[in-house]
């Protein structure tokens, strides 16, 4: 029996974000989520920024809707779109930033020309059922228009006390796949031989790494995306490991190389100058 025409759609777009070789996804919601604590006072304009990752290359970009609309002349044609529709600021109590509000449309993300679109789920948050629900309708409207559904299953909440460790990540990502995610990022475990549990308990479903916080050395960081590769997992989404280092284009390019497997951590390093 033929596919859907909503199957072939996703499979079709998918295959721009997710390279079998492994893929680098630049996150860029940070201004949004974080705010300008994690931007140096020289890089507080995102253009520049986004210039150099994609002139240095990345298999897709995340960006929040009025980013990926003011900034279309540095992505469009040169990489995939993945439109995150869901988010929130640190401006908010602290009590309430357990929860993702939305900010956009799967209809905006498709009229913006995007290849997938992204919301987070805080699994465990005493707000995971209102996030659920949005998950859920989002989730519906990629089905009827064939656009695939990234989760960021992120297990955050008041009985979490390691969201790094294994059982926690296992559990998110189960979760992320029993609501109909099509692709998963989410926490590393620390280590290759764990995380390939995390791929493993994904049944086939896309797992990339959330890059997280800025490593101690660029080295260190490529050696994490080469467990991450050797784990089995689709890739790594990497935000601030990226454009908080000291040369943008030379972390791009290391970063790309490692987790195609095209050069070890070490190698990647010394060829791109970094340390």
């Amino acid at each position: 029996m033929p596919e859907s025409y909503s199957s072939v759609g996703k499979r079709v777009r998918l295959s721009r974000i997710v390279d079998p070789r492994g893929s680098l996804v630049f996150a860029f919601d940070h201004w949004l989520e974080h705010g300008p604590s994690d931007f140096p006072r020289d890089r507080l304009d995102p253009r520049g920024i986004l210039e150099a990752v994609i002139d240095a290359g990345v298999d897709a970009v995340m960006l929040t809707p009025g980013d990926a609309r003011l900034f279309s002349d540095i992505w469009a044609g040169r990489t995939a779109l993945i439109v995150k529709i869901t988010g929130k600021t640190n401006l908010r109590p602290e009590a309430d930033r357990l929860l993702q509000s939305v900010i956009g449309s799967v209809e905006e993300a498709i009229a913006l020309g995007a290849d997938a679109v992204a919301a987070t789920v805080y699994w465990g948050s005493p707000y995971e059922d209102i996030m659920l629900a949005r998950w859920s309708a989002i989730r519906e409207a990629t089905e009827r228009y064939g656009i695939p559904a990234l989760q960021l299953a992120y297990p955050r909440g008041p009985t979490i006390r390691d969201r790094h460790a294994l059982d926690i990540v296992l559990y998110g990502v189960r979760a992320a796949v029993s609501v109909g995610a099509d692709l998963i990022k989410t926490y590393y475990t620390g280590s290759r031989e764990s995380f390939a549990l995390v791929v493993k308990a994904a049944s086939g479903i896309p797992v990339m790494m959330s890059g997280g916080p800025a490593r101690h050395s660029a080295l260190e960081f490529l050696r994490d995306l080469r467990n991450v590769r050797e784990a089995g997992a689709a890739g790594a989404v990497v935000g601030r490991n990226i454009f908080q280092a000291r040369d943008i284009r030379a972390m791009t390019r290391a970063c790309r190389a490692v987790i195609r497997g095209e050069a070890s951590p070490e190698e990647a390093a010394a060829e791109e100058g970094l340390s």
